[in-house]
């Protein structure tokens, strides 16, 4: 399969882009998990989005990365979501190396803090991510505090 890979601050994303990054993350999270929660955090407008295309142009994969400061002192990845038809294809694990990457090109090696649904720690694990201790119900979902650091 054919993908391509970007990674845009919201003010580059066009009205379209913005638009299919919410509609697939409202079907991950709201409709998949049935979980009402509010999405639209105002957030966005300060980040980056990876965007992943499939050959035909659709998203089928994104990411939010989000600037020290915005939610923690460091750099935070978010808003993690891979279409439904195309996950178990390795496409979340090269999600996550280009989130890493990028972030450590944009903000340097500043640790990078995510908020992980608990079933998925090991695939975060895999990504050098480490659980803080850290856990939590988040919109009824359990979570866990992972933080990546530079020093591996």
């Amino acid at each position: 399969m054919h993908l391509d890979w970007q990674i845009k601050h919201y003010r580059d994303l066009s009205l379209n882009e913005f638009h299919d990054i919410i509609a697939l993350r409202l079907e991950a999270f709201v409709v998949e998990q049935n979980c009402a929660y509010l999405d639209l955090d105002g957030k966005d407008k300060k980040c980056y989005h990876l965007i992943c295309r499939d050959g035909k142009g659709n998203i089928v994969a994104t990411a939010r990365i989000v600037p020290p400061g915005l939610i923690y002192e460091d750099v935070a990845i978010g808003r993690v979501v891979i279409d439904e038809d195309i996950r178990g294809n390795g496409i979340g694990h090269e999600l996550m190396e280009k989130c890493v990457e990028f972030s450590t090109l944009e903000f340097g090696q500043c640790p990078i803090r995510i908020s992980a649904q608990k079933h998925l720690e090991k695939y975060y694990g895999k990504h050098s991510f480490e659980s803080t201790g850290k856990e939590y119900l988040e919109d009824g979902i359990p979570h866990v505090e992972m933080l990546y650091t530079h020093e591996k």
